[in-house]
């Protein structure tokens, strides 16, 4: 209590031995006057630091040490009327050893941590048992796949899958069945390069074989060596151009290349070069062979390719058109674009014998020539033509040049390939040369 403004404290002897009593723990209590002087309790019990006081009436607890021992202490600051400058509030404090705190974390220690190092590696059995039985459909997969031969395509069995690894057995069927699909295509193609090169190279050899016996006979005259020779330089030329067409197949088959090296191809830079290159051999068989579309030099006519593909694009259907066209003939490179931007189209036509509509989905089959035709060649070109055309997101048609029985050499064939249009390209003005 406070009387005449200092803190008295009521308590008998006895009251101040049951405030003592504890069965664990020591506890002490201090009571401090208006100028700090000891009212009651004990001396030793230390005071709280300046910056550890606190409002009025408000219970502050800190750890502390008592006669060398940890104690943990409680501190109240009496509210009291304005005080003098050298007063200060009445402070009450009490201290208590730590006994049974360290009692009570040795009991949760005991009740809650210790249970873990059972329940722990109970869990990470469990644990690990649940993820052998988990993942033991994956490692019958993966067993069944490495047992299988390189060669094996077949599709996995999907009803001995888990139900959990169903999509990815399905999609490991589907890249299997591409990936054989592609593997047909390439032995096909392989063995009908293999048999078309047969020809040329049986051809060589019969020629050479020839010369070479009548030389060692002494009947050959220079006149039969001489068609010999020709005969070996035309069967090479043939394998020549057949080796060449093989290696345009593969550069037109190869995606990841052709995709790196795409650019900005001028179109119409492309046409005009490849006219030029063919005008020595048109004019050798007389044909006309013309371009039609912008000029030469104008450059807005563009598409998003690889140029030495689109290049070889346009050379075998150059190359065909004059293959197939007679002499007196005309054949067409043309380059139109759609005014709206969107597309870029190149025409090759001729007025040839032209293509039966039976026959023009077959023509762009490796190596499939049309009945009846007499012409040398290799069958690949329009198959290449195709491939390119598919790698730069580009349609290939045919149709009748001209109207059927409106001229006496045939109805010709137009092919046309619609390239998707560059971004920025803007419509040229066209010219006939």
């Amino acid at each position: 209590t406070l009387e005449a403004g200092a803190p008295k404290p009521k308590l008998d002897a006895l009251a101040a031995e049951l405030l003592r009593s504890d069965d664990v723990d020591q506890i002490w209590y201090q009571v401090l006057g208006l100028r700090g002087e000891l009212v009651g309790g004990d001396r030793d019990l230390p005071t709280p630091a300046e910056d550890e006081r606190v409002a009025a009436d408000e219970v502050h607890f800190r750890d502390d040490t008592l006669n060398g021992e940890p104690v943990r202490v409680a501190s109240l600051w009496l509210s009291h009327a304005p005080l003098a400058r050298d007063q200060t509030p009445p402070l009450v404090q009490v201290a208590e050893t730590l006994d049974k705190r360290s009692r009570l974390a040795t009991e949760i220690i005991k009740g809650v941590i210790l249970p873990q190092f059972v329940i722990l590696p109970l869990a990470v059995l469990l644990v690990w048992l649940a993820l052998a039985r988990g993942i033991a459909p994956l490692n019958e997969l993966q067993r069944r796949i490495r047992s299988r031969e390189s060669h094996d395509l077949s599709p996995i069995g999907e009803r001995e899958a888990p139900e959990e690894v169903a999509p990815l057995v399905r999609a490991i069927n589907d890249l299997l069945a591409r990936l054989d699909q592609s593997m047909s295509r390439q032995k096909h193609f392989l063995a009908d390069a293999a048999h078309q090169l047969k020809t040329p190279l049986a051809g060589l050899r019969t020629q050479a074989e020839l010369a070479q016996r009548e030389i060692d006979a002494g009947r050959g005259s220079p006149e039969d060596l001489k068609r010999s020779l020709q005969h070996i330089a035309r069967s090479s030329q043939r394998a020549a151009h057949m080796v060449n067409q093989l290696l345009a197949m593969a550069r037109a088959e190869d995606q990841e290349h052709s995709a790196q090296q795409q650019q900005e191809v001028n179109l119409v830079g492309l046409a005009t070069e490849t006219v030029r290159d063919f005008v020595p051999r048109a004019l050798e068989r007389r044909i006309d062979l013309g371009y039609e579309g912008p000029a030469a030099g104008d450059s807005t006519v563009r598409l998003r390719g690889e140029p030495l593909l689109v290049r070889e694009l346009i050379r075998n259907l150059v190359d065909n058109a004059l293959q197939y066209t007679p002499a007196g003939g005309t054949v067409t490179v043309r380059v139109v674009e759609d005014p709206f931007g969107q597309v870029v189209v190149l025409q090759v036509e001729d007025n040839g014998p032209g293509i039966a509509p039976e026959e023009r989905e077959q023509v762009f089959r490796p190596f499939y020539r049309v009945l009846g035709s007499n012409v040398d060649g290799s069958g690949l070109g329009l198959a290449i033509v195709r491939e390119i055309a598919q790698r730069h997101s580009a349609e290939v048609s045919i149709e009748d040049a001209l109207p059927r029985g409106g001229d006496a050499r045939g109805p010709g064939a137009r092919f046309t390939v619609r390239f998707p249009a560059a971004v920025g390209a803007q419509a040229a003005p066209a010219t006939r040369r």
